[in-house]
């Protein structure tokens, strides 16, 4: 019997067999999985037909599009997308001058001419087809091909596909899916003109800053919309302003009622990624070393940020973004460490894979297919740990300074650009060149010499640091470090080095960076560059480290769809895929959560509780325009978004929905179908649900679509964008 047809089988009898899901919410379920799951719908009241979901083009799912890093869905005919207000921070960012700050204080177009645009390489994906092409991608791959070609033939295969796939207007992704057992082709129509309509303040998109990030309660209006546009033939185009809004197929009516206790509500979207199916030697190594490296690194780099937004409000623009995701990040990684260390998720996964292992050994047969697996893959990850001080730090290097990074980038394109294209690395193929111009060209808006020396700097003295047998040569030649050398001496030639580093270059020059694109590798290496000659002594190490890399990757492709086999074979019951990226489909209820012992967490929060958090500045600061509002809702205004049941208006709530990052401003739709929130967080006690999802903590937190539309109506006169939308009226207008 085949691999393919084995999980298949076994994907089928778990589905069917698995246990309820009404109470749990676990599972982020491929489209085509949710026909199979009609039951546990239909009996939390789901009012449609489950199988519409394994229909990409149909409703709700042709509604539903990705921003890259985020979700959105359409919500009007006229191609309006409903996202987060944390999803356009990019779009706000590139918009704002000191004397039009967006970030601070929002930003509504009343007319369509009015919207601005996003700026070059911005995107808007609509999924339309998703077919299995396993075969394709494993035919004639077995145990006895040597692990290199092993993970050469996966991704020539992959970019074979892709190529075939990408015809006008649409862009493909290939990606594995239960830890490399079966593969899946998505087709995506790309929009390539999207325009900010509606951001609210910050003091609403953003209330409670991180102080309430993945916190409950919480009362954050993080919503904010975007148009997609087309040329006036119908297709997709670079932004003109000929360009007409584009019409899709399908969108998502808005809903009056909002989301209450007890109800059914789901999400649609584009989880990143989770590591449920990863081994225990894996997770391990990412909490006790990854995690308190990146968060150790990530606090240096946010006070280094805020020290040089302090400066002024032009530095203070260009790095509001970059520190709102670095703490973002930040809080994400203290959540998972926390679940993982004081909330039992290590020992628990530990325990699940030492189930594993004598369910193995007691089988003879299991022995031999199964025995030697989990060992190899941990030799894999411990070979890899030699060098994990030094490439961790000539990583920081090219995430430290854009402009290193841009020239690593050219250089690569040089050595990548003579190949036939098929050979090409992925990222560097002719698919790939108009986007790498798009991003120099976005990112020149928020380039600054002053913010990339800074980071640089941390990270050269981080590589500065590292042991003998761990070191970086190219750089130490560069900075004139030498073994031995004062710690006093070694901050003077970094000093020196970043003098003649960025005085020396001009990689900061948006059309001699562009112009890198064009030249043959001689050229590139022949320049009088201090950050282009570094980037070109320091390939050579990156190159080894990437070939290692690729060795490895192959015979792990090997080894993990026969770990994911034997999970699978053991536990049945209900089997979803990680999370990669791809659309997925999530549903609980709304509901509370216990916080801590004696204390319970009711699913909702109102504006009587924003107000009770208002302190006038920072974080927590409710501009004038919502006060007046507030004032006149308790002066007895009436409003249609009123819950009688809290005798106020809605803001947030907590749903039992299985969620992680890249779900951010997914559709939260009702039984229905129809927009009842966007979801935009996680609890902080759900953070370590990447890796084992417990149903008594795991929660999502959501935007009710009541609050979205009492903001408009009542603060922000988006009544253009409120007559636009269908409103679905609550059952007691």
């Amino acid at each position: 019997m085949s691999l393919t047809i084995r999980v298949l089988m076994i994907m089928s009898l778990s589905v069917a067999a698995g246990g309820s899901l009404i109470h749990g919410g676990e599972g982020m379920w491929m489209p085509m999985q949710i026909p199979d799951l009609a039951e546990d719908l239909k009996a939390l009241g789901f009012e449609g037909d489950p199988a519409a979901f394994a229909d990409l083009t149909g409703q709700p799912m042709g509604a539903i599009v990705s921003l890259g890093g985020c979700t959105a869905s359409f919500v009007s005919p006229q191609g309006l997308i409903a996202t987060n207000h944390h999803c356009v921070q990019r779009s706000l960012q590139y918009n704002s001058t000191p004397e039009m700050n967006l970030i601070e204080d929002g930003f509504l177009a009343q007319t369509m001419k009015e919207e601005l645009s996003n700026g070059p390489g911005s995107r808007v994906r609509v999924a339309d087809s998703i077919v299995e092409v396993t075969a394709r991608v494993l035919e004639n791959l077995d145990g006895t091909v040597p692990d290199r070609q092993y993970r050469d033939r996966i991704d020539r295969r992959i970019k074979e596909l892709t190529a075939e796939c990408e015809t006008e207007g649409y862009r493909c992704r290939v990606s594995s899916f239960f830890q490399g057992m079966r593969y899946y082709q998505v087709r995506y129509l790309e929009i390539k003109d999207v325009r900010l309509v509606y951001a609210p303040s910050r003091d609403i998109g953003e209330f409670g800053g991180e102080t309430d990030n993945f916190r409950w309660p919480r009362h954050t209006g993080d919503f904010s919309f975007y148009r997609a546009y087309v040329g006036p033939d119908g297709k997709a185009a670079e932004y003109a302003e000929e360009n007409i809004a584009y019409r899709p197929k399908r969108w998502l009516k808005v809903s009056a009622e909002g989301g209450n206790p007890g109800e059914l509500v789901m999400v649609v979207g584009y989880p990143g990624r989770t590591s449920r199916h990863g081994t225990y030697g894996e997770i391990r190594e990412y909490v006790e070393y990854n995690i308190p490296r990146r968060i150790s690194s990530s606090e240096e780099q946010v006070a280094i940020l805020k020290a040089l937004g302090r400066e002024s409000e032009e530095l203070a623009i260009k790095v509001d973004r970059r520190i709102g995701g670095i703490e973002n990040g930040l809080t994400y990684r203290r959540g998972i460490l926390d679940g993982m260390k004081n909330g039992g998720v290590l020992a628990a996964r530990q325990a699940q894979e030492q189930e594993l292992t004598r369910w193995i050994e007691a089988d003879p047969v299991r022995q031999e297919k199964y025995g030697d697996v989990l060992p190899r893959i941990q030799r894999i990850h411990e070979a890899a740990r030699e060098t994990r001080e030094r490439d961790g730090a000539l990583n920081g290097l090219f995430r430290g300074s854009t402009l290193l990074n841009s020239s690593d980038t050219f250089y690569r394109l040089s050595l990548e650009r003579v190949k036939p294209d098929m050979e090409r690395e992925r990222g560097y193929q002719e698919r790939d060149w108009v986007r790498m111009k798009q991003g120099e060209q976005r990112g020149q808006r928020s380039l600054d010499v002053r913010v990339d020396r800074a980071l640089f700097r941390r990270a050269v003295l981080e590589a500065a640091g590292l042991k003998p047998g761990q070191r970086i040569a190219a750089l130490d030649h560069a900075v004139g470090i030498k073994a031995g050398m004062a710690e006093d001496k070694v901050a003077q030639s970094v000093e020196k080095f970043l003098d003649r580093y960025y005085q020396g270059t001009k990689m900061a020059d948006l059309g001699h960076r562009l112009g890198l694109m064009e030249m043959t590798t001689a050229e590139i290496e022949a320049l009088d560059d201090p950050v282009v000659r570094l980037a070109v002594a320091l390939f050579p190490l990156t190159y080894e480290i990437e070939e290692n890399g690729k060795t490895r990757n192959g015979a792990l492709a090997k080894l993990r769809p026969l770990y994911m086999e034997a999970l699978l074979e053991m536990g049945g019951g209900k089997v979803y895929p990680d999370a990669n990226g791809s659309l997925r489909v999530s549903y609980g209820q709304v509901k509370g959560t216990p916080a801590a012992d004696g204390v319970y967490y009711t699913p909702q929060t109102t504006l009587a509780g924003l107000m009770s958090k208002h302190t006038g500045e920072g974080e927590f600061n409710v501009p004038p325009s919502q006060l007046m509002a507030v004032k006149a809702l308790r002066s007895g205004k009436r409003t249609r978004y009123l819950d009688q049941d809290l005798g106020d208006v809605p803001i947030n709530f907590l749903a039992a929905l299985d969620t992680t990052g890249g779900n951010s401003g997914s559709a939260v739709l009702n039984a229905r179908g129809e927009l009842c929130g966007l979801l935009f967080d996680g609890t902080f006690e759900s953070m370590a649900a990447d890796y084992l999802f417990d149903e008594r903590t795991t929660r999502s937190i959501v935007v009710d679509s009541r609050y979205m539309l009492w903001i408009m109506t009542e603060v922000d006169g988006a009544h253009n964008l409120l007559k636009e939308m269908d409103i679905v009226p609550a059952a007691a207008e």
